[in-house]
């Protein structure tokens, strides 16, 4: 449509609309609340939150000394923090959450895992599959390539929805062990049927796509078919696992750095998108796309190695739990000895 992106454009501000909506109704979080002093409001919102439990009282008061307990312990450690005070009061203690995440154990292994899981998630080449589709697709001249991708970005939609109702009952550890594996396969498989399916045609005038083989594509092979399925397939492991579970980052960090230490790791993943999307074309030009998406599942094999290593099962774990696992190691065979 002449003038469409305008219109794509605008409707970009609908969700921003509704989250605002949205937003107006969420309360503070307890551990915020009880920090900054209000603690009637902390114990209303960890009622709400447990009303649904036989001893939701007891449970309020247990979560609610807790969090007590682990305020007073960080303000002893690292000194009190107020929400009050002027300007360089509030940089000071920002610049004290950094040089906290790297001066104590338990905050710097929070941090090495959150933003490993962050890297990780767009390493592994998956917006690229989101950026790109369309222009995979016209490669392997499919009729409507649009078309197509968005049924690669309908499987992320629903498996994501899938993720919520998993993420729990297998565990953050389990779920990223057992997905991993099938987007590096996946992957794997996508990379063979691009090797045999030959020469790709041009889809820009600069673009110049280079071939394994000297070999026309055959418009009436299966190959692109094969291909997209092992697409489908890695994104649908992909939101199934390692989409969903590095944004559960908050749950590594102690209330003190949490902030700080969600925005660095933020950071990574959008500093290793930025790096997927600049690179992405001139790989497939440079490398050819069976080297391209052979390197993306070496990328998944080092990061299944190190969750395998490192990564802690923190689920059916409270705040206060994490902060206790990492503190004297990684806490990976402790983990999973709560777990069973």
């Amino acid at each position: 449509m002449t003038g469409g992106w305008r219109l794509i454009v605008g409707l970009g501000t609908v969700p921003g609309v509704l989250q605002f909506g949205i937003l107006l109704a969420l309360p503070e979080t307890p551990r915020w609340l009880i920090q900054a002093g209000y603690d009637s409001e902390a114990k209303t919102v960890l009622g709400n939150v447990y009303h649904e439990s036989v001893e939701c009282g007891k449970i309020v008061k247990e979560v609610f000394r807790n969090i007590q307990q682990e305020i007073t312990e960080e303000e002893e450690e690292l000194g009190s923090s107020k929400f009050t005070g002027n300007t360089m009061q509030w940089l000071q203690g920002i610049v004290e959450q950094g040089l906290s995440l790297v001066r104590i154990g338990a905050n710097r292994r929070a941090l090495t895992i959150a933003m490993m899981l962050q890297g990780l998630q767009q390493l592994c080449g998956f917006n690229s599959l989101m950026y790109f589709s369309a222009t995979i697709f016209s490669m392997l001249s499919f009729s409507s390539p649009t078309l197509t991708s968005l049924s690669v970005a309908t499987t992320n939609f629903i498996f994501t929805l899938l993720a919520f109702v998993l993420i729990d009952r297998v565990g953050r550890r389990y779920i990223l062990l057992y997905s991993i594996p099938v987007m590096a396969l996946s992957l794997i498989a996508c990379s063979f049927a691009f090797s045999a399916l030959g020469e790709l045609p041009n889809t820009h005038p600069e673009f110049q796509v280079r071939s394994e083989t000297d070999t026309p594509v055959n418009n009436d092979s299966l190959l692109p078919i094969a291909i997209l399925l092992s697409l489908t397939i890695y994104t649908a492991s992909y939101a199934i696992g390692l989409g969903n579970v590095a944004w559960q980052q908050s749950e590594l960090f102690p209330l003190r750095v949490r902030s700080v230490g969600s925005g660095l790791a933020t950071a990574t993943n959008w500093g290793s998108n930025f790096i997927i999307g600049l690179t992405f074309l001139p790989m497939l030009q440079w490398l050819s796309p069976t080297w391209t998406f052979i390197l993306y599942a070496a990328v998944c094999a080092i990061g299944w190695a190190g969750i395998w290593a490192i990564y802690p099962e923190m689920s059916g774990l409270n705040l206060e739990e994490v902060k206790s696992l990492l503190e004297h190691g990684w806490g990976v065979k402790e983990s999973l000895a709560r777990r069973r």
